[in-house]
């Protein structure tokens, strides 16, 4: 009979109502809840039938029968979960973006092969069933060598300073909240790590980043471009050319059809999954890589990503108040 795992959520906010609404696993139950207040994850057991309630981490990750940690803080509060669920010798599986930076993620990644758990980030798109079926379409359809990706994202905020998204001690700023989609997107086609070639940034009074452009390249040849940007609505809109056709994906992060375009102008729609069960993909796969059944290349992905985003802000002379 196969383990069933159990899972803990630390951060009660909407994202861990939306885990604990699609949370379907046969072989997977949500345990426990983990918040500063005692009464708020007291509420929130009661409200989802979930058997513990935690208003302290350390008591929480004392629980031996805490499998996995979901990490559903802000991002910038992430590192101060991962680092003492890996350390309880706690799977993890964190909110995006995992950390905030590329030495955050290092640190993470390094216990986490020290004590032989499993660590990924919560990225749906990663896990999606349509991006496997994109990637076998472009080879049995021999697409040939891949040219150009593209992704936009763009999110209007109110021009609040006091907001989180515009806040710097919070880690605030596009690149953090919507460009780790938009990358993670460009990386999941590129075929091999990708380097910036240009990249610039427009900042808010309180100086956090509100909306850049990121180009960039590998030693394939293989081009990318993201067009990000907190100050107007975009689509979230990908693109990614083969020399014999391309695929447009709207809504890219939870995608489940995209349309296929060939060189004579021929349209073919391709579909697989289910937006609504996103997040039970994730789910499901990362259950999958700790039972050992599914190897986890996520990870690297979310690794290059954050490469990216580090050395942007570096280009930009950008850096968090903690740095």
């Amino acid at each position: 009979m196969p383990k069933k795992y159990r899972w803990a959520i630390v951060g009660l906010g909407n994202i861990a109502h939306s885990f604990v609404k699609y949370f379907d696993q046969p072989d997977g139950e949500i345990y426990a809840v983990c918040s500063r207040s005692q009464a708020k994850a007291d509420a929130f057991a009661n409200d989802h039938q979930i058997p513990k309630a935690y208003g302290d981490l350390s008591a929480l990750l004392a629980d031996p029968l805490v499998d996995i940690v979901y990490v559903a803080t802000p991002h910038n509060y992430h590192l101060d979960t991962i680092l003492p669920a890996l350390k309880a010798g706690k799977h993890v599986f964190s909110e995006k973006a995992i950390t905030m930076t590329s030495d955050q993620l290092n640190q993470a990644k390094a216990l986490a092969t020290a004590n032989q758990l499993v660590l990924a980030e919560a990225m749906t798109l990663y896990h999606m069933p349509l991006y496997q079926k994109l990637h076998a379409f472009a080879n049995d359809h021999q697409l040939g060598a891949l040219k150009m990706v593209q992704a936009s994202f763009g999110s209007f905020k109110e021009p609040d300073p006091t907001n989180r998204f515009f806040n710097p001690d919070l880690a605030g700023g596009a690149l953090l909240d919507i460009g780790v989609y938009a990358l993670a997107f460009v990386r999941e086609f590129l075929t091999a790590k990708p380097y910036i070639t240009g990249t610039t940034m427009h900042r808010f009074s309180t100086g956090v980043d509100v909306a850049e452009t990121i180009s960039l390249r590998n030693a394939h040849d293989e081009l990318a471009n993201v067009a990000l940007t907190f100050r107007a609505k975009m689509p979230k809109q990908g693109i990614v050319a083969y020399e014999n056709g391309y695929f447009t994906i709207d809504t890219y992060p939870r995608a489940d059809h995209a349309l296929f375009t060939d060189n004579q102008g021929q349209t073919q729609v391709i579909q697989a999954g289910a937006s609504t069960n996103a997040m039970n993909y994730e789910i499901a796969d990362m259950q999958r890589m700790i039972a050992g059944d599914l190897a986890n290349t996520s990870l690297v992905k979310t690794t290059d990503v954050m490469d990216i985003m580090t050395a942007a802000r570096q280009q930009w002379d950008y850096r968090y108040p903690f740095e």
